[in-house]
């Protein structure tokens, strides 16, 4: 998969959004209307995320678009 290492640091990023928030896995999905297994492989890389999915989290979550993609990552 390409850009194997910014999908990581993205599923962590993800992952601190989605805690900071105090919210499972299962609850995010629920508010994004995405499946559990969706926010799993987003967290753990498994899953190169489309567009759509980041504007539903972000619309989840009630924060800019930009706080989602925001996350530093390596060439």
């Amino acid at each position: 998969m390409k850009n194997q290492e910014a999908l990581k640091n993205f599923g962590t990023h993800l992952r601190k959004l989605r805690e900071e928030n105090n919210l499972s896995q299962q609850q995010l999905a629920d508010m994004a209307n995405l499946a559990k297994t969706t926010v799993q492989n987003i967290e753990n890389a498994k899953y190169s995320v489309k567009f759509d999915v980041i504007i539903s989290i972000a619309i989840a979550l009630d924060i800019p678009i930009t706080t989602v993609t925001d996350f530093k990552f390596k060439k």
